[in-house]
């Protein structure tokens, strides 16, 4: 960590409502900072986690996960792992621990949704990464990680457009995106 990174880490842990607004995430060594989500992204996340059943699964927002050999610690927009997968306590969840994490695109997210998390959480050998874009109204799920570092990565890639149901079978259902609203422009 860079003297800047614990000057930031201080900041931050002096004046913890200046940074309420904020999504902050370490990626790959480099603190990330995010504005707080819109209505879409939010009802996104939310309609994600209300059809994954509870009593078998924890649905975690704004939880801060832990990726073996990484420096990076990104906050997934939802993390679904098996009750007494991890107990805590902790604000580090071991990616190990994970069974599906979800991001869901912004407009400064694109980037890092696709490209950087996709490396870090297949680097981490999470077993399933579903990205959610409202901006091209798609959900791509990708499985079977493999490698290590910066060039690890999804071995399989499955593309549906909203609408259509995405079988989530690493947790036994199918998610009806059919709710899922859209948002204008293309980030990507």
């Amino acid at each position: 960590m860079t003297a800047v990174d614990e000057r930031m880490i201080a900041l931050i842990d002096e004046h913890p409502e200046v940074f309420e607004r904020y999504k902050i995430e370490l990626l790959r060594g480099e603190i990330v900072m995010m504005a707080g989500p819109d209505w879409v992204h939010n009802d996104i996340v939310e309609l994600i986690r209300d059809q994954i059943p509870a009593a078998r699964w924890h649905r975690m927002t704004t939880q801060d996960i832990a990726i073996p050999g990484e420096d990076s610690e990104p906050q997934p927009d939802l993390l679904v792992i098996e009750r007494g997968a991890f107990e805590g306590p902790g604000r580090l969840v071991p990616a190990g621990a994970a069974t599906l994490l979800v991001e869901v695109v912004s407009k400064t997210s694109a980037l890092r949704d696709y490209h950087t998390k996709r490396s870090v959480y297949a680097a981490g050998q999470v077993p399933a990464y579903l990205i959610v874009d409202p901006f091209a109204a798609r959900c791509t799920l990708l499985t079977e990680p493999v490698g290590a570092g910066e060039v690890a990565d999804y071995a399989a890639t499955r593309t549906s457009k909203f609408g259509d149901p995405v079988a989530l079978d690493m947790l036994g259902m199918t998610l009806d995106t059919s709710g899922f609203k859209t948002l204008p422009g293309t980030p990507r």
